[in-house]
């Protein structure tokens, strides 16, 4: 009981003390929420484009495999003659996987490139254009607003429709409904058939808010999809239960079955999954948070320094008063205590301040840039552990310094 009420009078000498020197807790707090606004907005910006980078890469789906003549990642050594001379992906090859995987739920094959599209005298121009197999629905996942999603019988037979994004449906249509009519692509005519639900876009522009979407038995007949410019490849999406690493290893053995690669030869195909993003941008970000974490600690150091600074000149003022409350038995822990609070408290209440300030900047940046920019509850915390600690470390030295203040001295200070 006695320790918990030393540590009241204390809070409230500490308290008394910020309010009484209004100015110099102004400026005291100026410092620290500079600070603290510095290295919060540093992680709150870096948090939340890896959510973003994570959210993009998920949507790209973590059981997926693809099969392409490129890797996502290259190992130390370079070889792109190598990678150069590899064939391109086909559709043979993908209807060779359906018959030869067990391990696979749905595979597709994809092409994609930009046209300008038009309706009557509308146009949207680089507009991705992408023709996939019948199966694309299975591997991808979406959402269609309007109407429907090609039949078999039409996939198979490649007939003129197209799905069309939801920007292109506004840009063209306006507030007509699209469905049933005739859009051009590179002089072509398509029938459109559905519309996208506005997905939103991300860092990979995998959305569907922009495309056509195509049958390729349909698009074949008018471009070259061997042609390396259309970027052929192959999806494959594993059945549930079955981790990608065991699909990785059966598609391996049926590509170069398929290939007929020798079993001394090098594989001429690249098999890639999101895991190989995620690994990448998981350590460009702890590279990025070290980086933040020194600029921020610049900015709050300099705000520790202001805050020392303040506390040995409150020492220096109220001297007197010390040397008062050891001559009425005042322990040295409790003229170390009321000096810890003071800092510490100055700290706190900075760091709050910087914390609110972050947060109207999540604001105005997420409605007005269209970025979700959102403060966590952890970034939250560490800005009020933070500022805790630099309060403690700030004020230990002043805190000393005022308890081992010899009394009589002290209250003979003129000051």
């Amino acid at each position: 009981m006695i320790y918990l009420k030393l540590l009241k009078e204390s809070l409230l000498f500490a308290i008394n003390a910020l309010v009484v020197n209004k100015l110099r807790t102004l400026l005291s707090l100026l410092g620290i929420t500079i600070g603290i606004f510095a290295i919060i907005s540093v992680f709150t910006v870096i948090d939340s484009m890896e959510k973003k980078i994570k959210d993009s890469i998920e949507s790209l789906g973590d059981n997926v495999v693809y099969v392409q003549k490129w890797p996502w990642e290259f190992g130390d050594e370079y070889p792109w003659w190598k990678y150069m001379n590899r064939p391109l992906p086909t559709i043979k090859e993908l209807d060779e996987i359906n018959k030869r995987s067990e391990k696979a739920e749905a595979s597709a094959f994809m092409i994609s490139t930009s046209q300008t599209v038009q309706y009557k005298k509308y146009y949207a121009e680089n507009v991705g254009i992408i023709a996939v197999s019948h199966d694309y629905d299975k591997v991808r996942s979406f959402e269609l607003e309007k109407g429907r999603y090609f039949s078999f019988f039409e996939s198979k037979s490649g007939r003129a429709l197209a799905i069309i994004g939801s920007n292109i449906a506004n840009t063209l249509f306006g507030g007509i409904n699209p469905i049933g009519k005739d859009i051009k692509v590179a002089g072509y005519k398509l029938n459109v058939i559905g519309v996208f639900k506005k997905e939103g876009e991300d860092i990979f522009n995998n959305s569907a808010d922009n495309i056509v979407l195509a049958p390729i038995n349909y698009v074949r007949k008018i471009v070259d999809i061997r042609n390396e410019n259309m970027n052929p490849f192959i999806m494959i999406k594993a059945k549930e239960g079955i981790h990608n690493e065991e699909l990785l290893e059966e598609l391996k053995g049926i590509m170069r079955a398929i290939r007929r690669i020798k079993p001394i030869a090098d594989d001429d195909f690249a098999l890639n999954q999101t895991s190989m993003l995620t690994k990448g941008f998981n350590e460009l970000f702890k590279i990025v948070d070290i980086a933040g974490l020194i600029i921020g600690g610049f900015s709050i150091l300099v705000g520790g320094f202001g805050i020392a600074n303040i506390m040995f000149v409150s020492v220096k003022e109220r001297t007197h008063i010390i040397g008062i409350q050891k001559s009425l038995g005042a322990k040295n822990f409790f003229i170390l205590l009321q000096f810890l609070y003071e800092s510490v408290i100055l700290c706190l209440i900075g760091g709050a301040i910087g914390l609110f300030l972050i947060y109207i900047g999540t604001l105005i940046v997420t409605y007005a840039l269209d970025f979700n920019l959102g403060l966590s509850l952890w970034n939250i915390i560490s800005g009020l552990l933070i500022s805790a600690f630099i309060g403690l470390i700030s004020g230990i030295a002043p805190a000393l310094s005022a308890a081992k203040l010899n009394p009589v001295e002290a209250i003979n200070s003129n000051m």
